[in-house]
């Protein structure tokens, strides 16, 4: 169990970040400076226009790329790769394994034991609307299904960090709407810290507990902001038509637009 001080501590500290793709008078900068801390139990969602480099400073968090300046610290250590769980825009889950497959091969790479995987790996499809889908095959499901998949895996890395990558741009937009309150409602817990990004304002308001919007390229923070709606116990219909949902998604709206100009 965590303490309070443990609470207290940032999981994600960025200072300074810059990013650059290429080098000399090619050098294009992607992003930055950057200055960012996330604490425990927050849902962060990055917005901001195509370009503007929310993905890059995903991809920074999550270790697969360093920063050309500054430093990017995953509970006060340097990002590394397999610190997080990820979703991506496509599921990517692996098509000669069967959707417990996908899964278990996640537990095993987080540790769990044999005769615990299948427990956990039941639990977590029952966590994302999925239960008894073990047997099947991956190409046998919706895309909505196996992005529900995608994110159950995801959920199988042993961290308490969770990084989204515009997971339900491809979907339509009845199912996407179902994915979106399916992880606010998970999300709820204090103990899942979550960076999520998306160029929708909508998504943003009613997904977030905090919103961050990006600039044009090289992105910088052009506004970070609280939602001050609740998380828990309360119907996505009632989130959605509250008043003040409509008044941040005004106010994001017209800073993302701001941003990008």
């Amino acid at each position: 169990m965590s303490s309070a001080s443990d609470d207290d501590a940032p999981v994600l500290e960025a200072r300074g970040v810059v990013h650059r793709y290429g080098s000399g008078r090619t050098a294009t900068t992607a992003l930055g400076p950057v200055d960012l801390t996330i604490r425990r139990g927050e849902f962060v969602v990055v917005v901001g226009a195509s370009g503007c480099g929310k993905s890059t400073l995903l991809r920074l968090v999550a270790g697969f790329e360093d920063p050309t300046e500054g430093t990017v610290l995953v509970d006060g250590a340097a990002a590394r790769p397999g610190r997080s769980g990820i979703v991506f825009q496509q599921p990517r889950l692996l098509p000669w394994r069967t959707v417990g497959g996908n899964i278990d091969l996640a537990l095993a790479t987080g540790g769990v034991p044999a005769d615990e995987r299948t427990a956990q790996r039941e639990a977590l499809l029952e966590q994302v609307g999925l239960p008894g889908v073990s047997h099947r095959r991956t190409w046998e499901l919706s895309g909505g299904q196996q992005q529900r998949v995608a994110i159950a895996r995801a959920l199988a890395v042993p961290s308490d960090l969770l990084l989204l990558d515009e997971p339900f741009a491809a979907l339509d937009a009845l199912t996407r709407e179902r994915l979106q309150e399916d992880l606010r409602g998970s999300s709820a817990s204090r103990d899942r810290t979550s960076i999520f990004v998306t160029h929708s304002v909508d998504e943003a308001v009613f997904l977030g507990s905090r919103i961050v919007v990006l600039s044009r390229s090289p992105g910088r923070i052009a506004l970070d902001v609280p939602v001050p709606l609740p998380r828990d116990g309360t119907d996505p219909l009632a989130v959605r038509s509250h008043p003040q949902f409509a008044a941040l998604r005004q106010i994001v709206s017209a800073e993302l637009r701001a941003a990008a100009a």
